[in-house]
């Protein structure tokens, strides 16, 4: 962002200030770590999101406080496969006001409340010529609406239908209002951010979210913070097998400029998620990948079902379609990446979803909690499947002759590490994984794990191979 003017909206329009505006502590063994994900939201909840412009940039920025994020930036008419970078929205100020000069719709009060990338507008009009360009919900009378426009010309104001009916209560149809849009599209850049994770590979694991909604904490304040806790916890857990990358970028434009930009290095995409809506008190919903709908499962849409079963967590699991989030990119048939898609309640499908009522009171520190957990332990299960093959092939191996099983019957799950034990010997011919394990005998995949260990250490499994996470 060097050589930006120094008149820039971050310059008009300081980095907002919130009670959770201080750093946030996300230590990796934190306590209080539902607590803690629920303040990042509420600090990132007041950047103005758009697909471009200084409040992606600011939300980006706090992000990058406390992980090492590589910011990217795509200028305005790049071409992105079928779509062009558009130009960069940067709004002033935008009201609607009565005579008096009363302001009845703010933007400075809430970004709600301007359709996003209106045009410039200024004007006096009656309401009744008004009412085209307003926004309301009439079935959901004291919410305001999320309504964008990025790529038709136009402008418009969202307020509730309550606010609505008091203003023609006040004015009549006919009474003349001022309408002022002070914002310009002009040359600029789509920006987005990364952390890279490496790991022993260069295999990936592609997390997802989506960063470009402003004032909605479930969708996409909640995602973007889990995300961020995610990789900090990565980073200072035990090493990875696998490079873990997590995606910050706006929704369906900036995940095309990101797969675009790194086209020739797609192939090293062994699993992927997009997360969002992770806060609300739903279970968890999972769509799966384009190829584990119309083929088999693949290890992600396996991974998933078998970590919420290990943690008892309820599991609705959908097939995949191309609408949604950003999976329908991953997903496109030049491409057709091993991405599903991971919420809580799903897009559409809460009262409050791209309203005013997407508030902090929404989003449950719990539930944030139990999403990273979730989250966690899908990454840890995919980066600790493996097919390894068995050294003592012909029979049962003598356990008690090297110490193994007297040691799994003194642990805490001794049955459980036993069963483990002999599944994974029956199983570690080449062909099938550690997840292929977990899933025929019911045992927990970290279970299962650590038994494969125990054994490899015992030199009763040959080293192991990776499973081929794309299905390809």
């Amino acid at each position: 962002m060097e050589g930006r003017p120094a008149d820039t909206q971050a310059a008009r329009y300081p980095r907002p200030v919130s009670p959770a505006d201080a750093p946030v502590s996300i230590e990796p063994h934190d306590a209080d770590l539902g607590e803690s994900l629920h303040a990042f939201v509420a600090q990132l909840l007041p950047f103005r999101r758009c697909i471009t412009g200084d409040g992606l940039r600011q939300t980006l920025l706090a992000i990058g406080e406390r992980v090492p994020l590589r910011i990217s930036e795509v200028p305005t008419g790049t071409r992105v496969f079928d779509w062009t970078i558009p130009k960069e929205w940067r709004v002033r100020d935008a009201y609607v006001a009565t005579a008096d000069g009363t302001r009845v719709i703010d933007w400075a009060e809430s970004p709600l409340h301007l359709v996003q990338y209106s045009v410039a507008a200024r004007d006096r009009m009656p309401l009744w010529a008004l009412r085209d360009h307003l926004h309301t919900l009439p079935d959901q009378p004291g919410l305001v609406p999320y309504r964008t426009s990025y790529y038709a010309p136009t402008w418009g104001f969202c307020l509730s239908h309550e606010e609505l009916e008091r203003l023609a209560a006040e004015v009549g149809e006919g009474g003349e209002l001022e309408v002022v849009v002070d914002a310009e599209q002009a040359p600029g850049s789509l920006t987005y951010g990364e952390v890279v994770i490496p790991g022993e590979t260069s295999d990936e694991i592609l997390l997802s979210a989506h960063a470009c909604h402003p004032a909605l904490a479930n969708d996409n304040a909640s995602s973007l913070a889990v995300a961020t806790v995610l990789a900090r916890r990565l980073m200072d857990g035990s090493p990875l097998r696998h490079t873990v990358r997590v995606l910050f970028a706006p929704g369906t434009i900036g995940a095309l400029a990101w797969l675009d930009r790194n086209h020739a290095t797609l192939g090293r995409i062994r699993h992927g998620l997009v997360l969002a809506n992770l806060g609300d008190a739903g279970g968890l919903t999972y769509k799966q990948t384009r190829r584990g709908t119309f083929d088999v499962p693949l290890p992600i849409d396996r991974a998933v079902r078998t970590v919420a079963r290990d943690l008892g967590v309820p599991l609705d699991i959908r097939p995949f379609e191309p609408t949604g989030y950003d999976e329908r990119q991953f997903g496109s048939p030049g491409l057709d990446l091993p991405v599903g898609r991971l919420t809580r309640t799903p897009h559409g499908e809460y009262p409050e979803y791209h309203t005013s009522g997407d508030d902090l009171a929404l989003v449950r520190p719990e539930s944030l909690a139990k999403s990273l957990a979730a989250l966690e332990a899908i990454v840890r299960t995919l980066d600790g499947d493996a097919v390894y093959r068995n050294a003592q092939p012909f029979g049962e191996p003598q356990l008690g002759r090297r110490g193994l099983y007297a040691s799994l019957g003194g642990l805490p799950d001794g049955p459980a590490a036993q069963r483990a034990a002999l599944w994974v010997l029956n199983l570690s011919d080449g062909a099938h994984s550690l997840l292929d394990v977990a899933e025929r005998s019911g045992l927990p995949f970290a279970t299962v794990r650590a038994a494969a260990d125990r054994l490899a250490d015992a030199g009763l499994l040959v080293a192991p191979s990776s499973p081929s996470g794309d299905g390809r």
